[in-house]
């Protein structure tokens, strides 16, 4: 798949070392967290120039947006379609919740990340969060209630804080995503 970047558009070739630049940010990520990545690091691992990095992402909390995003374009929006309304919303809070359950140094990151004033940052924080929109929107239905789905997208933002500050496992925040939603649906 040949996500665009947000910054241009991108050939194959292009596409092709954004691809080697973000998953070298992840293996550094793993090795360093996010206090020790570099673009430069990053650049060196995937076997280009920094300013070849630099051309694509403009510091690293933009190249980890990037992965997350990334990741997130890629997942797919439900596993099933549960008739119950509450069921979906929770498969959808669920599915993005363990998007990096099993790396949570990269999970880490990603909230620090989409705290940044980076402009790259935030166009890329405003995708991410219109995509996220879009799922609960639809798993509320075309009759849902704005005020409802602002609150589940207030649910899953604080949720996502709190994982990240280190109040629990990605898994336990999926489970208490769950428990908070029905909260509000049922």
């Amino acid at each position: 798949m040949n996500l665009e970047s947000t910054r241009r558009r991108l050939t194959e070739r292009q596409a092709d070392t954004v691809a080697r630049l973000t998953q070298a940010a992840v293996d550094v990520l793993r090795e360093e967290g996010f206090a020790g990545l570099t673009v430069r690091m990053v650049a060196a691992r995937a076997g280009v120039a920094p300013a070849t990095a630099y051309t694509y992402f403009s510091s690293k909390e933009h190249l980890v947006a990037e992965v997350f995003w990334r990741r997130l374009a890629n997942a797919p929006a439900t596993d099933a379609e549960p008739e119950n309304r509450a069921d979906r919303v929770v498969a959808v809070l669920r599915g993005i919740a363990l998007l990096m359950a099993d790396e949570p140094e990269l999970a880490a990151a990603v909230t620090s990340a989409l705290l940044g004033h980076d402009p790259d940052v935030e166009h890329l924080r405003a995708r991410i969060g219109l995509d996220i929109r879009n799922r609960i929107s639809v798993a509320l239905g075309a009759d849902s209630d704005p005020d409802v789905l602002e609150a589940l997208e207030l649910l899953y933002a604080g949720a996502l804080v709190r994982a990240g500050m280190g109040y629990g496992t990605y898994e336990k925040l999926a489970d208490r995503l769950e428990t908070s939603a029905r909260l509000l649906l049922e």
